[in-house]
This record gives structure tokens, sequence and C-alpha cells, in this order.
């Protein structure tokens, strides 16, 4: 694979020429009286620059995708499908760990010694969701993440464990997932909230036009567009909670583990995509996509009535067109999981399904070609169709951390631990008009 391994290399190096290119277009961007004014040469650069940068990158992961395929199909194939299973169970207990277990894993856990150099941890433990590989976090497909049920010990500690643990109902689909996530050492991001071209009561205008070369003999000028930019502040916010359990749990490796992925970091995610939809922006909320000012709006209710009336998907494709004339390509959808089930269960008049998801391993969901995340963190009747990947950027100032400590009221007399787990991030809407919230009311008579 040296010849596809030089491929890459030579795309990465253009990867990074062409990101060069478009934050020399950005450093060029002027400010006048409070405005940035950006002209449609400068943004045809950029705009052109960004699909480069996207065909680049998709086809650097495609041959990546190629070399892991490569790679499988070459190894001596498996006695038995049972055989096969087992060395899944074994690589993924070897080597896909669990938050709880990078946990385990740690200095800061091995420091307390099971509990007997105390329960107090010297320093938190910082979760890199690079190195995750279960619980939503960087996760291939919703097998990958399964806690080990087969009997083998957990790496590096504790002894064989006959029984499974029982996993609570779980939420694999994340709306972060749908954000490019960026690390962050402030405590508040400065921002402009772009208004672009179709924004009303803005004086933003696309002044792009065909021009003569000449005009009167004299060379002609060129119209000039402009973009309005608000300048707009996103705090870093603070998700936690803490649960109480006994000092025993320290020597109890897989009871410590469950607590930690089951419960704690569980009940973050569910937190963190309820505040990146809904958060309204006071006290200590995130302002979510849905509170953000801007935001386009479209209702099922105004859909088509003829020949047939819309369906939900329907007027999901039509709010993603209101994201295309607004010159964003939408890239992901949230919808509430019984809107989802509509969708899924639609059928026509003989009785056939609209449309169809492939269950195969590790499919994901999609309709017109964009990814959909269900989740109740939405509420039912409500969407949101957006570009996701350049209307707004997810900051994390600091990933998720668990710290232990026996230092809480009487817990100390009682043998009892606090383990807690925070995370703090802050979420900017750059590009308000690139998402659409879809009001399901109700479909159009006909």
């Amino acid at each position: 694979m040296s010849a596809d391994n030089a491929r890459i290399s030579e795309l990465q190096n253009a990867l990074r020429k062409k990101m060069a290119d478009n934050k020399t277009i950005a450093d060029s961007f002027k400010v006048e009286e409070g405005t940035v004014v950006v002209s449609t040469e400068q943004k045809a650069a950029f705009d052109s620059n960004m699909r480069d940068i996207k065909e680049i990158k998709g086809l650097i992961e495609g041959l990546e995708s190629m070399d892991q395929v490569n790679s499988w199909s070459s190894e001596p194939a498996s006695d038995s499908v049972g055989a096969a299973a087992a060395a899944g169970q074994m690589a993924r207990s070897h080597g896909a760990k669990s938050l709880g277990q990078l946990f385990l894993d740690s200095p800061e856990f091995k420091s307390l010694n099971g509990g007997k150099n105390g329960a107090n941890m010297p320093s938190p433990f910082i979760l890199n969701s690079g190195d995750i590989t279960s619980q939503g976090w960087g996760q291939k497909d919703v097998y990958s993440g399964l806690l080990d049920t087969t009997g083998l010990s957990f790496t590096g500690f504790g002894t064989r464990e006959r029984d499974a643990l029982v996993i609570p109902p779980m939420r694999t689909r994340r709306v972060r997932d749908l954000f490019p996530a960026r690390t962050t050492t402030a405590a508040v991001i400065e921002y402009f909230r772009q208004l672009g071209f179709t924004t009303p009561g803005t004086t933003a205008t696309n002044a792009a036009a065909p021009v003569a070369q000449r005009s009167g003999g004299a060379f002609a000028s060129k119209p000039q567009s402009s973009m309005v930019f608000e300048g707009h502040q996103a705090p870093v916010r603070t998700l936690a909670h803490w649960e109480a359990a006994h000092r025993n749990v320290l020597a109890d490796e897989p009871q410590l583990r469950s607590i930690i992925d089951n419960e704690l970091l569980y009940g973050l995610r569910l937190q963190e995509d309820y505040q990146i939809l809904n958060g309204d922006g006071t006290g200590e909320n995130l302002l979510g996509v849905l509170e953000t000012p801007g935001v386009q709006e479209y209702s099922w209710s105004d859909g088509a009535t003829t020949p047939v009336p819309d369906t939900k998907a329907d007027a999901l494709r039509r709010a993603a067109t209101l994201a295309f004339l607004a010159y964003y390509e939408p890239t992901g959808i949230v919808l509430h999981p019984n809107d989802w089930e509509d969708l899924e269960l639609t059928k026509n008049t003989q009785g056939t399904y609209l449309m169809a998801v492939s269950m195969q391993v590790g499919s994901e969901a999609r309709v017109w070609r964009m990814p959909v995340i269900d989740t109740p963190a939405i509420a039912e009747g409500t969407a949101l169709v957006g570009a996701f990947g350049t209307g707004a950027q997810l900051y994390d100032r600091e990933q998720a951390n668990i710290r232990i400590s026996e230092q809480h009221a009487d817990f100390f007399v009682r043998n009892a631990i606090v383990i807690l787990a925070e995370q703090r991030l802050a979420l900017a809407v750059k590009r308000p008009e690139s998402f659409v919230k879809v009001d399901f009311d109700s479909a159009p008579e006909a």
C-alpha cells in the first residue's frame, strides 16, 4: 500500500495548502465602520477553496478506508462464525475501551491504589475524545461500544467477569456529531454572526453581475457586494453532576466503570444535546441553535397540496431548499423519534413504504442525502435542518473529566465517596440563516 500512502501524503499537502490559502483570504477581509466588507472575488475564492477542501478530505478518508479493507481482506479466513465473533469480542475487550475503562487505566485513578491510599484524587482525570471509541464519542457503529459479555477479563484490572453488566437504554447518535468541534483555552468566545444576502431588514447585498471590459472607452468598474456582521460572545458553560457511592467501588473496577459509563457521562451527553438545541442563553445555559435570532422557519402546512399533499419528508426537503437559497449547503437533520417514525413508516396508496433505511451494521440514517439524528432532546413536532458544518461551531474548553473525593458532608465517616463528572463547552451560531426550524403543524389540505 506504499503507493496509496504516497497519494494520501500528496492529498494532505494539497489540503494544507488550500487551508492556508483560505486563511490568507480571511486575513484580507476589511473592517469599515464596524462592518466587515468582503468582495465578490474574495467570497468566490473562499467558497471555491472550501469545496476543494471538502473534496480532498473525502478522498483521503476513502483511501484510508480502502487501506483498512485491504488489510482485513488479506487476513486468513476464520474457521467459523463463532470464532470470528470471539475474535471480534477479544479485539473490543483489548482495544476499544469505554470511558470508564479509560479512567480505570489512568495514573490518576491508579494513584488511589484501590482506596488504600485514600479516596481523594490528586488531580482530575480529563477524557480525550480523540481516544474514545464508545458511548457515542468517535464510535463507528452501535456495536463497537458494547461492554464485554464473553467472560474476558477487563484489560489491566480486576478478574474474570462472569455476568454481563446491565446497560440501560442509550441514545447512540448525538447532536454533537453534526458539528465540527474545536478546542479552546478561552472563557468567552468572541465571534462575528454573519447576516447573509437573504436576511430581511439588513443592508447585506449580493451585487455580483455581468460586467463589460470597457465602458465609454475606460475600463469598467466592478460592483461591490457587502455582508453584515454582528459581534457576539459565546461564554463557556459548565455541565456537571455527581453521584454518591460506597468506598468499596474503588476496589471493584467493573462497578465503578459501570457508574461512570452508564450514568455520569451518559447524563452529561443527554444535557449536552438539549443545550445545543434548546439552551436559552440565560444564566448558565448555552444559546442553542433553535433559540438563536435569525434562524429561518418553515411550516409543513405551507407545502404543496397537489397532486398530493406534502409529507413530512417533503417538508424537510423544502426546508433544505431555504438553506440552499441562503447560500449554505445543509449537512444534517435533527428530529424527535416520533417524527422519525412517521417518516420511516410513510406509505403510498398501495401500502409500499416510501423510504427505507439500510439496517446493515454501521449504516447511517439519511433523508435527502443528509444524516439524521433522532433525539428526544428536540420537541416532538419540530425539526432542525441546517449547515451544521459551516453555520455553527462547537468549542470544547474542558472535555468530560472525572474526579473522586470523600470530602463531602459526612461521607468520610460513612465510607462514602463522591464521583463527579463535568465538562465545559461553548456554542457559536455564526450563520443563523443556514438553519431552518421546521414546524410539523399539520399536513397541507388537498
